[in-house]
């Protein structure tokens, strides 16, 4: 009976050191034991991951939700990737906010512009989102750091004076090294005006470069007064149409550019830092140099995966921005480990969905630096 007794005291002590019966070490959970959800990728610690933000949307414009990490392929430089990070979730967005204060806002102007900001940050986005304030003229003014305190971006607002040109360029530029601090993964920048740069030093191209170089997705809601607000119906597309207007009105408009349909993905015009795109067909004039470019909006925004909404007046501030916000809560995140070389050049990126019906919209690239 002893020896028995022995005998298991020695086979308790060996699995006890590890060393016996098996090699398995008790208590450690390696990457392959982990249990793996579907949808839930491989994820190597130390990898550098080229982020994607992607909007879905139906043939009628309407958000899709719920599509799964194989409903996704993403290529870069036309070669597939494999997907090493998907979230279909919500995810919170650090967003920075600037608004024109040059002299062109007028007091009712600047009035329908505070409402609609102070209503998208209390009512439309998440209480872990987190924003910062810019107003912007002759030059930017941060005038509220990063916070998750609506009631001081509230403050910055009431403190808005108008005066001066528009630097919305240099702005911007200003503005993306502080949205590249976010300590969200999704980061995100909404520039409101009613004008055209004016007094940037920076250039369109200079300003599309910088963009390319970060993971900022750049939003612009485009307030053009001058426009007839008749006959316009309302729209559920997350990509409006600049000119969603009824075939009667549409006569009576005296546009400072071509009408165009809004850019969906897939087409380009020209790669960041080259110099804009030429505009075939007829010339035309502006009838002020205050009007809104969306031309310049779109060259600024699109490449970023964001996007320029046009809208006739600063009433329909207040629906452009539920809008973003329901976008904003209905994107994609995707991350990859680029097979490609960090060469410093342009890396084309293009995201697709298995449904060849769907609309996707995504930053278009990056700088592999």
């Amino acid at each position: 009976m002893s020896r028995a007794f022995a005998t298991l005291a020695v086979a308790v002590a060996l699995l006890a050191s590890g060393g016996g019966l098996t090699a398995q070490a008790p208590n450690v959970e390696t990457e392959d034991s982990k249990p793996q959800a579907v949808d839930t990728p491989r994820f190597r610690s130390g990898v550098d991951l080229v982020n994607v933000t992607v909007t879905v949307a139906d043939e009628d414009g309407r958000f899709v939700p719920n599509l799964r990490m194989q409903d996704f392929q993403i290529f870069e430089n036309g070669r597939l990737q494999e997907i090493a990070l998907f979230s279909n979730e919500r995810v919170p967005v650090s967003l920075g906010i600037l608004l024109d204060a040059s002299g062109s806002m007028t007091p009712e102007k600047m009035a329908a512009a505070r409402s609609a900001i102070e209503r998208f940050a209390f009512e439309l986005l998440g209480r872990d989102d987190e924003l910062f304030f810019v107003e912007f003229s002759n030059q930017a003014r941060v005038t509220q750091t990063w916070t998750t305190d609506r009631l001081l971006i509230n403050r910055a607002l009431g403190r808005v004076s108008p005066d001066g040109g528009t630097a919305m360029y240099d702005a911007i530029a200003e503005a993306l090294p502080i949205a590249a601090t976010g300590k969200n993964r999704k980061k995100a920048l909404l520039v409101i005006s009613d004008g055209n740069d004016t007094n940037s030093r920076l250039s369109l191209s200079e300003l599309r470069q910088r963009i390319a170089e970060s993971e900022i997705m750049v939003y612009a809601l485009g307030v053009d007064g001058q426009a007839r607000d008749v006959d316009r119906p309302r729209t559920r597309s997350p990509w409006p149409n600049p000119f969603p207007l009824g075939p009667r009105s549409r006569p009576q408009l005296r546009l400072p550019f071509p009408p165009r349909p809004f850019p969906l993905p897939g087409g380009r015009r020209g790669r960041p830092g080259g110099p804009p795109p030429i505009v075939g067909g007829p010339t035309w004039q502006r009838t002020s140099i205050e009007r809104v470019n969306a031309e310049a909006l779109r060259e600024i925004t699109d490449d970023s995966g964001g996007r320029t909404e046009i809208v006739h007046g600063f009433g329909d501030l207040d629906a452009a921005t539920a809008r973003l916000a329901d976008e904003l809560r209905k994107q994609y995140y995707l991350g990859y480990s680029s097979t490609e070389p960090k060469d410093g050049r342009w890396h084309t990126i293009r995201v697709d969905t298995r449904d060849r019906h769907l609309k996707v919209r995504a930053r278009r690239g990056y700088v592999a630096s």
